[in-house]
C-alpha cells in the first residue's frame, strides 16, 4: 500500500482543501406568479406546472 514519504503540513492540506465547498442554488421570482425557483427549472404552483413563466401543464400531479 503506497504512502507519503513526507509529512504534509496542515497548512499545504488545507490549502488544497479550500476549494471544496458547496455553492448556494441560484434562485429566481416568477413575475407571473411571484413563486421563489431555481433557474431553468419547471415548478408547481397551485396545482398547475410552470416553466419560463408560462403554464406547461394544467392540473399536474407529480408521478413520484
Amino acid at each position: 500500500m503506497a504512502h507519503p514519504k513526507r509529512k504534509i503540513s496542515k497548512t499545504r492540506r488545507d490549502k488544497r482543501r479550500t476549494h471544496d465547498k458547496i455553492t448556494p442554488k441560484a434562485i429566481s421570482i416568477c413575475p407571473n406568479t411571484g413563486e421563489v425557483h431555481q433557474y431553468h427549472r419547471a415548478y408547481v404552483v397551485d396545482g398547475d406546472l410552470y416553466h419560463k413563466g408560462k403554464v406547461a401543464i394544467k392540473n399536474y400531479t407529480s408521478v413520484a
